[in-house]
């Protein structure tokens, strides 16, 4: 770091993306990107507004926004639209993370909450998973800061129901909740039905994984007004024009062409489901994922050595160095001739070890 860098900031550790390696070509299963195209209709909106990036987008994004809101049942004032979720979610950790209501999350779970809190300068505690993985909500109900819940959770990919979320919310109804639902088009059940009850929710979804968008960078927080005139606050007085023409226009087509939407989902279900079988069959212990991955873990090989194996075999999945879940590995689900090339690649990694 320079002389000049604060020392505000000097025990901050980055939040670290997956690999994306350039020496070489590999089958890409580590960031949990679609492996399929976005939407004709996506792209084509995107290259009209191409045409007209000498302006500024509209910095209340009108027609993005009412699109989305029609599509999730909501009001457009419920409605807030952002540069990724990540953005939606440093929001939520600006607006309602202090000394007084310090965030709370999973010691397991999406990795930029820790660095939300650091580079905010906010409190922060995590509560430990249970040993299968799963969140129990009983450690949160008499939490007082503001709670960070994804779900599906990431790596895991398990999900707690709506009935969980509920007590959350009506235990404590002046904390903040924010729900993460970056996975939720694959299997979990959203939040969003809940936002008309309940003042205190906050539920933010990207277009990166379900719909092809992750380059784009588009996400959005859904909440009652009062929050996201909180949010919107933040943003007006951060970046205006946090979604950029092309991006917006993407959006609109995206959500317009709802089966692609749906095809893409589907297959993606239908393929993770097929991988998970034929690696259980290959001795693999695994979550119950309700999210385009899979989290793996095998007797006869660490999680390490799988790894860095399969990565010699052109094959890149994610894997993690915290010592609860060192033994385990992130697989993406990909297009099912992605995933065969990962199998037959897991067949030969474990051949050899015999």
């Amino acid at each position: 770091m320079s002389k000049f860098f604060s020392e505000k900031f000097n025990k901050l550790t980055p939040y670290v993306p997956g690999e994306q390696p350039k020496e070489r070509q590999y089958i890409k299963l580590n960031t949990n990107e679609s492996p399929y195209p976005p939407s004709k209709k996506a792209v084509e909106y995107a290259e009209k507004q191409s045409k007209m990036v000498m302006l500024y987008s509209d910095p209340d994004q009108k027609a993005l926004t009412e699109a989305v809101a029609k599509e999730l049942g909501v009001g457009a004032d419920c409605v807030i639209m952002t540069n990724g979720s990540d953005e939606v979610l440093n929001f939520a950790f600006m607006a309602y993370c202090d000394d007084s209501h310090p965030a709370v999350f999973a010691d397991i779970t999406y990795g930029f909450y820790k660095v939300f809190a650091s580079v905010n300068n906010v409190p922060y505690k995590t509560i430990p998973l249970r040993e299968d993985f799963s969140i129990d909500i009983e450690e949160y109900l008499n939490e007082q800061g503001t709670i960070f819940i994804a779900n599906p959770n990431a790596p895991t990919g398990l999900t707690i129901p709506l009935s969980d979320i509920r007590r959350l919310l009506e235990k404590n109804p002046n904390r903040m909740v924010i729900i993460d639902e970056a996975y939720v088009d694959f299997g979990g059940e959203s939040a969003v039905s809940l936002v008309g009850e309940y003042d205190n929710l906050l539920v933010t979804q990207t277009f990166s994984k379900s719909r092809s968008m992750a380059g784009a960078r588009l996400g959005m927080g859904i909440a009652n007004p009062q929050v996201i005139r909180d949010l919107n606050t933040l943003k007006y007085s951060l970046n205006p024009y946090n979604v950029n023409r092309m991006t917006a226009g993407a959006g609109i087509g995206a959500i317009e062409d709802r089966d692609y939407f749906v095809k893409n989902v589907n297959e993606i279900i239908k393929t993770r489901e097929q991988t998970a079988k034929e690696l259980e069959s290959l001795g693999f212990s695994m979550t119950l994922s309700k999210a385009n991955f899979l989290f793996i873990k095998h007797d006869k090989i660490g999680g390490e050595e799988l790894y860095l194996k399969l990565k010699e075999k052109g094959v890149l999945v994610r894997h993690f160095n915290d010592p609860k879940i060192v033994e385990y590995n992130r697989v993406t689900v990909g297009s099912p001739t992605q995933m065969q090339a990962f199998i037959s690649a897991v067949k030969e990694i474990l051949e050899e070890l015999l």
